[in-house]
């Protein structure tokens, strides 16, 4: 096996936000083909063209991304191990996070190099603004064959980003934390900008935004001592007038908040803080 993987042409699968992205980051390094059901969506980025088959891209690929649902993944792969030939040996890897390169096992048994490759980052459809992000992003990466691994990290260099291996048993886990991170973090602004609505105040995003903003960077910078507020001072009276106000003025966003309430004390109580017995029965009611 070659040290540098040479690449004439990238394959991208699917036509979603992140197909795009990579396509336009892909297409200033090499040239991409494309094949998907809604080819017209990448017809403005320079340097791809389509491909009629996925057994035609998979022939002219050194280098192949899946970018498809998770769940259709195994599908694709399929399909791909039965229709295409892999004689050349190329890369092909899935862009999902909850699933390792085990999903690909068809194909490594026809003979490509295997890998799941996921950028730890949103998508939410603007190509070049996602190009830009995903330059110094960590991406993880799986592979069956460690040898496969300098394979990967060449093509997160491509992007700009930062290689870091998973495992395949973590591979779930690590997930779980990404969406646990981002995922219920767009819940909680977004039940936080209902209750202000409510409260009179027209421009949530204002209030929101350097408020938000500290406590993110406190928090990564210093994990759970960046907690402020009142449950960490033990004012109950503050935490009941809480679980009042929303009751009666925006209530659905109130199991939101007994269920990260009574997590904070549990944390607090791990880390060696007097239990709030009662305040705890106020949020469980």
């Amino acid at each position: 096996m070659a040290d540098t993987l040479s690449i004439r042409r990238i394959g991208i699968i699917g036509t979603g936000r992140v197909a795009r992205a990579l396509a336009l980051g892909f297409s200033r390094h090499a040239p991409v083909t494309l094949w998907g059901r809604s080819p017209d969506k990448l017809a403005a980025i320079e340097g791809v063209e389509a491909a009629e088959t996925c057994a035609a891209l998979a022939a002219r690929a050194d280098v192949i991304a899946i970018c498809v649902a998770d769940d259709a993944i195994a599908t694709v792969a399929d399909g791909l191990a039965r229709t295409a030939s892999f004689a050349h040996a190329p890369l092909v890897f899935h862009v999902s996070g909850r699933s390792g390169a085990a999903l690909l096992a068809p194909l490594r048994d026809k003979g490509a190099l295997t890998a799941a490759i996921h950028p730890a980052m949103t998508f939410t459809g603007d190509p070049a603004q996602e190009v830009q992000r995903m330059a110094g992003a960590r991406f993880a990466i799986t592979a069956a064959d460690p040898r496969v691994d300098a394979k990967a990290k060449e093509i997160v260099a491509m992007l700009g980003g930062e290689a870091v291996r998973i495992t395949e048993e973590h591979r779930t886990l690590y997930h779980a934390a990404l969406s646990h991170a981002a995922n219920h973090l767009v819940t909680l602004i977004a039940g936080a900008s209902d209750a202000l609505r409510a409260a009179g105040v027209g421009d949530p995003g204002a209030f929101l935004t350097p408020l938000v903003q500290a406590s993110l960077n406190n928090s990564l910078i210093g994990g759970f001592s960046a907690l402020s507020g009142p449950l960490l001072r033990g004012d109950a009276n503050t935490v009941r007038g809480h679980i009042a106000a929303l009751n009666s003025a925006c209530p659905t966003v109130l199991p939101a908040y007994r269920t990260m309430a009574l997590a904070t004390l549990d944390e607090l109580e791990r880390q060696g803080a007097m239990p709030q017995d009662a305040l705890r029965e106020d949020l469980s009611r």
